[in-house]
């Protein structure tokens, strides 16, 4: 700990070390404030003495939260269990599913994401009773503005009764000038007469009243199908703090210490979450910057970082301003451009009391390039940005594709660009939030479910039959098309014509017979209404499309594999949701999806997916990345800065509760993205543009080059590049060597991963490594069925525990156990019950009667021994190795009951027990034991197995020399995982394989 912190700048180290009271941090860009805020959480834990689940670390995005946590991993050299580093929502979420039932939540709620919401209002629209907000032409126009406008009211705090109430009372003050003036200028009124001004007023009323009634039925419908939206998620858990105030003093009593990242893009209701756990200690530290506040799309509200110094008077500041990542001549050209936001900047605001300068000094001793590229047309300014592009490659071998970033405004600007690198046979990654549905192997798998819904889509037919994994000829398909048209069939019929057809090859006859049986067979799987994930397994396992992609460990069948497991998760998500999970009803779902303008949401890592490739990603992308050359592109009139546009449905002013920012607010956040797109550089930094865009009018250059210019950049002309650029063949230097085996492996490794690697390491790379999709079983579904109702009934409980109330006259005495009828555990089982993977009805209904059975039996128990259990579904990560070495084990325990001051781990099983446990048997609770001791810091008094099938528990405690031999075991195990080899070791475990059908090596 010594040595990191003796690493930091003065400043750095201020931050680390700050002990309590309000703390702000201004860190600018490139100065290290994520290493100072993870370096900051360990110095609390390792120095101070705090447990780590007394720090609360909330950031905006998943990515943010992630970096976080993966730095304190590597600070914390035990482990942890229950480090809350997490987004603000992700908080929330667990706030609520563990208090939600406090103010009348479910706790097992649906979470919808912004399609979810659009089918919500679509599916209920006449629940709505909208006139100006519903055209006859389109009636489903304005749902994206509703829920637009509904988000920003939660971002603002702005319940239901307060927009109905606001409404009321514009009714009863229509006649006031105030309210006069907030609905027509001046102007206006002298140009009406007195009616049509009453008219005018009138219509304003209604629109006003229209949506508040929208934003409640809006709100009803949430909580009649147990469904929140995310902005729900802070708005709920606001109410449960406000109005149990004994659970808020139980979290402000476990969090001593809040930090907060990326403050600048918090929104008010967020601000207000974490001021209200924050007192009264106000162990508050927020990291943000002002200058790189870009997110107010989204609700961010800058003024939040601005009034932070008036929320707490007693706060300490340290800017953070020494950068290292761009060289100085960088820094400043972006210092003096953001510098036109002034006087509406933090560093203008705070200089009240002493001087303080955003200005960054740069710890990089070289100069960087800057260049302005100006061509006379798009074609060639993306021919003059890859030449560029080029030259510098070609320049050193150290430089790789990976140091090159295309920066956009918008998404629709990619194209060009993602082309021109295609023609130059440039490797590149468009880095996108959308298009899942557009991937290769969605697009198959979607086409084959459409053909399996009805034979005769053609374009459907067309697609499955041109995959790469049939080899059928072009010829041959030429062929077939050919006679489809000429007869008037669908190419499925056509096929069914092909061993008649002359000019077919006998190769392609053979393959187009292996689909139409397969066809035919899963058409029997949609016609008996199976799950839509079977279907799909099946068309993957059966048309050899897994084996394809999974024998050859290339990055591109990675990628597929990885759009794949997205794509996977997202059917799963629907069969969760959805009591009709058939093929048909997936289908309409899908429609319903594009129909909302949803592509399919991605997530993206490049360093896993693309490790050498430029990226091509909009600003906002590249907010918290750092590439050696940055380009950014179209730097014309319109298109950066891009034009400003208004709320559709406006908040009305007097509900707003933010600080409403000052000044031309939409300039200054283009201004602050364009100043995050230039510090992304380190080294070169390019400005490109051209005259034509293919409209009538020769493009302006953007303000933004023009107000470069008046800092000193130099703008070149368009004259120069008329001469025939030919860039389009291979660069000089030789791309780099990828070897088409680099794997990427996991950070971190459960029991049931390290199991897999020691039964089968060919097993583990299917399974851990390329993460393909495995079909479900009936066994699993019930074994999770009943973890699910177990963890239900204990939560319900312990709910029930707390609100019996202590012995006011002998705080001794021991407390009360809640009691829970048979009718409560049932309804959880009921409720709790996974209806997939199981082949017929009664086979489910057997199992559901199996576990009903285990239940009433477990019910008896539980009554007799009433166990209290501490912890439920309790995550840990453990680290093992020399003085903690990197062997990182992450679990999580199903039960930790309370025994006499000491704990007992309880793991369930739905299986029978065997006579006795050897070792092996007991592995997984020795690492739970091992996890207890050094991390949870708990006496353990027993270990113990629960089975259900007949509710024998079988305990036991490992041993010295037992905990010492699984620890060696896991080291060694891990240390051949991270060999990178995986070899096959066929045997009787193939029987069981989740992969048997797709493994050459199967015994």
């Amino acid at each position: 700990m010594s040595d990191l912190i003796n690493n930091l700048n003065p400043e750095q180290k201020e931050v680390v070390v700050h002990e309590s009271g309000p703390l702000l941090i201004v860190a600018g860009a490139g100065t290290g404030k994520t290493t100072v805020i993870t370096q900051r959480i360990s110095y609390l834990i390792n120095k101070i003495g705090c447990r780590p689940d007394e720090i609360l670390a909330l950031t905006f995005t998943d990515k943010s939260a992630g970096e976080m946590e993966e730095r304190v991993d590597r600070l914390l050299p035990y482990g942890y269990v229950d480090l809350w580093i997490s987004t603000f929502h992700s908080f929330a979420e667990r706030i609520l599913k563990q208090h939600g039932l406090e103010i009348g939540l479910p706790n097992d709620f649906k979470l919808l994401s912004s399609t979810g919401q659009w089918l919500l209002v679509r599916q209920n629209l006449d629940k709505f009773k909208l006139d100006y907000y519903r055209p006859l032409g389109n009636p489903t126009k304005f749902i994206h503005a509703l829920l637009r406008h509904f988000s920003r009211a939660k971002d603002e705090c702005i319940t239901t009764k307060d927009y109905l109430d606001y409404t009321e009372n514009l009714k009863l003050n229509s006649d006031s000038a105030e309210f006069v003036k907030t609905v027509v200028d001046d102007q206006t009124i002298s140009q009406l007469s007195t009616a049509e001004l009453k008219e005018v007023i009138a219509q304003e009323i209604q629109k006003q009243a229209e949506v508040a009634n929208a934003y409640h039925t809006y709100q009803q419908l949430l909580l009649d199908n147990d469904a929140l939206d995310f902005g729900d998620l802070i708005n709920y858990c606001l109410k449960l703090f406000q109005e149990r105030k004994n659970i808020l003093a139980q979290y402000r009593q476990q969090f001593k210490y809040v930090l907060v990242d990326e403050f600048q893009d918090t929104n008010y209701a967020q601000y207000e979450l974490v001021k209200l756990l924050s007192k009264p200690k106000n162990n508050i530290t927020v990291v943000g910057d002002d200058d790189q506040a870009i997110y107010k799309f989204r609700g961010a509200s800058i003024s939040n970082i601005l009034q932070f110094k008036d929320d707490f008077p007693q706060t300490k500041e340290i800017f953070l301003i020494n950068n290292y990542r761009s060289s100085q001549n960088i820094l400043d050209l972006s210092y003096d451009f953001i510098c036109q936001n002034n006087p509406y900047r933090l560093e203008v605001k705070l200089q009240g009391e002493k001087k303080l300068s955003k200005k960054l000094i740069s710890n990089v001793k070289s100069n960087a390039m800057i260049e302005h590229l100006h061509s006379a047309t798009l074609v060639s300014e993306v021919r003059l940005a890859i030449d560029k592009i080029i030259e510098l490659y070609n320049q050193s071998q150290d430089t790789n594709w990976s140091d090159f970033a295309i920066l956009i405004r918008a998404n629709a600007s990619a194209d060009d660009f993602a082309y021109g690198l295609d023609q130059a046979k440039i490797p590149y990654n468009f880095v996108a939030s959308k298009g899942l549905y557009n991937k290769n192997i969605v697009l198959d798998i979607l086409a084959y479910l459409k053909l399996l819904d009805s034979y005769h889509e053609s374009s459907a037919m067309y697609r499955i039959l041109v995959m790469p994994l049939w080899q059928i000829g072009q010829s041959d398909i030429i062929n077939l098309n050919y006679w489809a048209g000429r007869k008037g069939w669908s190419i499925y019929e056509t096929l069914h014509q092909s061993q008649t057809i002359k000019n077919i090859s006998a190769e392609a006859k053979s393959r187009i017979n292996k689909i139409l049986t397969m066809i035919d067979g899963h058409s029997q799987l949609v016609r008996d209404k199976k799950n839509v994930t079977e279907v799909v397994q099946a068309f993957l396992t059966d048309s050899g499309y897994l084996k394809f992609l999974s024998q050859k460990d290339s990055s591109s069948n990675r990628e597929e594999l990885n759009y794949l497991n997205q794509f996977y998760k997202k059917i799963q998500e629907f069969e969760r949701s959805s009591s009709d999970k058939t093929t048909k009803n997936y289908l309409e779902l899908i429609n319903l999806e594009l129909e909302a303008g949803d592509a399919g949401s991605l997530s993206q890592n490049l360093e896993e997916e693309s490790p050498d490739t430029i990226k091509i990603m909009t600003v906002h992308s590249a907010k918290g990345l750092e590439f050696k050359y940055v380009f950014i592109v179209n730097l014309v009139d319109k298109r950066f800065p891009a034009i400003g546009r208004s709320e559709p449905i406006e908040i009305p002013a007097k509900l707003i509760k933010e600080v409403v920012p000052e000044g031309d607010v939409h300039l200054q956040e283009e201004r602050r993205l364009f100043y995050v797109a230039m510090t992304r550089a380190k080294a070169g930094l390019y400005f490109t543009s051209a005259d034509d865009y293919g409209g009538v009018r020769k493009k302006k250059l953007s303000r933004f080059l023009i107000e470069l210019n008046k800092q000193g950049l130099e703008l070149s002309s368009s004259k120069q590049e008329h001469k025939k650029i030919d860039i389009f063949d291979q660069p000089k230097k030789a791309p780099l060597a990828v070897k088409e085996s680099d794997l990427i492996l996991p950070n971190k490794f459960s029991f049931t991963q390290l199991k897999a690697f020691k039964s089968c390491p060919y097993q583990y790379r299917f399974a851990h490594i390329l993460r393909i999709p495995i079909k479900g079983k009936a066994q699993t579904s019930f074994g999770q069925s009943m973890h699910l109702a177990l963890q239900k009934f204990f939560l319900l409980v312990n709910l029930k525990n707390r609100k019996i109330q202590p012995d006011l006259f002998d705080p001794d005495k021991k407390s009360e156990v809640a009691n829970i009828t048979w009718d409560e555990l049932f309804y959880i089982y009921r409720e709790s019950f996974i209806d997939n993977w199981y082949s017929d009805k009664k086979i489910k209904n057997d199992y559901f009667k199996k576990g009903e059975k285990s239940l009433k039996n477990f019910f008896e128990y539980y009554n007799q021994n009433k166990p209290v259990a501490k912890y439920l579904e309790y995550s840990f990560n453990l680290r093992l190795g020399d003085n903690g070495g990197d062997c990182l084990i992450k679990g999580k325990i199903d039960r930790v009951d309370a025994v006499d001051g000491s704990i007992k781990i309880v793991d369930y099983k739905t299986g029978s027990p065997k006579s006795k446990l050897a070792l092996e048997d007991k592995e997984q609770l020795l690492i739970y034991q091992i996890a207890a001791q050094e991390v949870m810091k708990e006496d353990v008094k027993a270990l113990s197995f629960y089975y259900l099938d007949n509710n024998q528990e079988i305990s036991f405690l490992g041993s010295q020399q037992e905990l010492d031999k699984i620890r060696a075991k896991i080291i060694k195990t891990i240390g051949e995982i991270r060999q990178g080899e995986f070899p096959p070791k066929p045997g009787q475990i193939c029987a069981w394989c989740d992969f048997n059908s797709i493994c050459e090596y199967r015994a």
